[in-house]
């Protein structure tokens, strides 16, 4: 039994790490394909754009990654062993981590600093993740998705939309482990990194949405009426879609950090993600509308109103 289930472990590496492969191939096929182009005007512009892209990929990509494969691993729900030297030293380091990459309220600082018995330690370590670690998390992920629907809806290269939420998805990961203090396991680092390559190539697939194929042929006689309404509204749900995908990437993240070691399927992970990301997309769509200029929301509103009863008798 055990040999299968290490089997089936390192299974998940393997594919992990093609998929880690694969998306390079495809970032080095891109640079080199731009690089040409820029030796066309300027041999020493396209020195400049590769020292450039060297920079940008240990920064987006390798730190994140050695970032998040340093950090300790443990499962905040287990017992503290007093024998266990080796545990006792995780759980301090992940003391140490949060106190540093989290504004803690004072005394919530003290328990993880000051504290008699390394007993005590696990249990604020327990109060500090429920009062105020935990919440942070989700802002984190909210923050991640709107750059991602801002961006993906703004950006018409497909090609680019899966760079940026490739790297958008692997911040967010580094955030909320640095949070936290402690990653998950490597599975479930292993799984995650599947789920982001998987959400990249969506990404990139989505730049062929068409509205057609999605909105009733009444409505989008409505939308026709208006100018450039219905490239908006494509890149719009472009960018709906790839925020909904980073938050269920940025709460089954969460879900690992909190059930490595408990007796959690994979499905009820898999259950409450997908309950999470539905609660989330709607507050995310609402923040990012924002963002874009008043008038165009202002028009959008307007001319909904003026075409709303044509719509609804279409439907009929």
């Amino acid at each position: 039994m055990k040999i299968k289930k290490d089997r089936g472990k390192y299974l998940y590496y393997l594919i992990a790490i093609g998929c880690l492969i694969l998306f390079l191939l495809i970032l080095l096929s891109s640079i080199i394909d731009l690089g040409e182009k820029l030796r066309r005007i300027s041999i020493y512009l396209e020195i400049g754009f590769y020292v450039l892209v060297v920079l940008l990929i240990y920064f987006v990509i390798i730190n994140p990654i050695l970032i998040i494969v340093r950090s300790p691993s443990l499962s905040i729900v287990t017992t503290m062993d007093k024998k266990d030297s080796r545990a006792i030293a995780i759980y301090k380091k992940v003391a140490k981590n949060i106190t540093k990459n989290n504004e803690l309220p004072q005394e919530q600082a003290l328990l993880l600093t000051n504290y008699k018995k390394n007993e005590e330690l696990l249990f604020n370590l327990n109060y500090v993740f429920d009062k105020t670690v935990k919440k942070q998390l989700n802002s984190i992920i909210l923050s991640n998705a709107k750059v991602v629907m801002i961006s993906t809806a703004i950006c018409q290269n497909a090609r680019i939309d899966m760079l940026t939420v490739f790297a958008i998805n692997l911040k967010m990961i580094k955030q909320l482990v640095q949070k936290c203090g402690f990653r998950p396991s490597m599975k479930n680092l292993s799984k995650l990194t599947i789920n982001v390559f998987s959400t990249a190539l969506i990404a990139e697939g989505l730049e062929n949405l068409n509205l057609d194929d999605i909105v009733p042929k009444s409505a989008m006689n409505v939308i026709g009426d208006i100018p450039m309404l219905g490239k908006v509204l494509e890149s719009i749900t472009q960018g709906a879609a790839n925020a909904l995908l980073t938050i269920r990437i940025g709460c089954v993240c969460r879900r690992f950090l909190f059930t490595d070691g408990s007796v959690i399927t994979q499905e009820d992970i898999r259950r409450q993600a997908y309950k999470e990301t539905l609660k989330l997309l709607p507050i995310v769509m609402a923040e990012t509308v924002s963002f874009f200029p008043k008038r165009i929301v202002k028009f959008f509103s307007k001319a909904k109103t003026n075409n709303v009863e044509e719509v609804l008798e279409g439907a009929k």
